[in-house]
């Protein structure tokens, strides 16, 4: 049995694509969040740009229907070729109760069979104070990430206090998305730690979701790398 959550980070303006796509398929829960990409701002004012404005849309579905899915967001959106965004599938390992099941998958019994347990690519999930996410993208960037998406949240911590381990709990957050590969998972992390960490004033704390497929990600060629460096 393999159930995914299938997301899809792309440009707002061409959200209601993925949106419909979903509908066509008759999946019966989308939900999109508006947030921003994380282009530095040097760049940004190199090029006299603003932040990029983005959109995480997000669905459940089965093995099969996740093929389906990432081919046509591939055919209608080309969403395989770098910059028209990023689309990933994390395994669901359990879901809460038969009605949700059977609301998930329309009754259906999900399809696909168990997902592979060697995932080639991670998603590094980051919990920060709000407005710090320049000084965590610089450190993920310092260990070999490419880039990453910026949402908006509000912590709710139960602690009285409002800390623990200098992480205000219940105050304005950001959340960045990194989609790293995962051999360099672990040296990203690992700065985002040390540069953005609980000790600074981003307070940064992550963590890590396999990835059963990817698409829209650059792949580096070795004679472009080496010519990098």
């Amino acid at each position: 049995m393999e159930l995914n959550l299938v997301m899809a980070i792309v440009n707002r303006d061409r959200r209601e694509t993925f949106e419909n796509i979903c509908k066509n398929m008759k999946l019966p829960m989308t939900l999109t969040m508006l947030c921003q990409g994380t282009a530095t701002m040097e760049h940004l004012s190199l090029y006299g740009l603003v932040p990029t404005e983005k959109a995480l849309v997000s669905t459940v579905a089965d093995g099969d229907t996740t093929q389906r899915l990432m081919r046509a967001a591939k055919l209608r959106m080309f969403i395989d070729i770098p910059g028209n965004g990023i689309m990933l599938s994390v395994p669901i390992k359990s879901v809460g109760g038969g009605r949700t099941m059977a609301y998930l998958t329309d009754n259906k019994s999900p399809s696909g069979g168990k997902p592979k347990m060697e995932f080639t690519h991670e998603l590094i999930y980051v919990i920060l104070n709000e407005g710090h996410s320049d000084e965590v993208m610089h450190a993920a960037r310092s260990a070999g990430a490419t880039g990453g998406t910026v949402m908006v949240g509000k912590g709710t911590g139960s602690k009285e206090t409002g800390q623990f381990l200098g992480i205000s709990l219940a105050s304005e957050k950001d959340v960045v998305l990194i989609v790293s590969e995962a051999a360099k998972k672990a040296d990203i992390m690992k700065a985002i730690v040390e540069q953005a960490g609980t000790q600074t004033p981003a307070g940064a704390i992550c963590f890590s979701l396999p990835v059963t497929q990817v698409a829209g990600l650059r792949q580096v060629e070795p004679e472009e790398q080496t010519a990098e460096e």
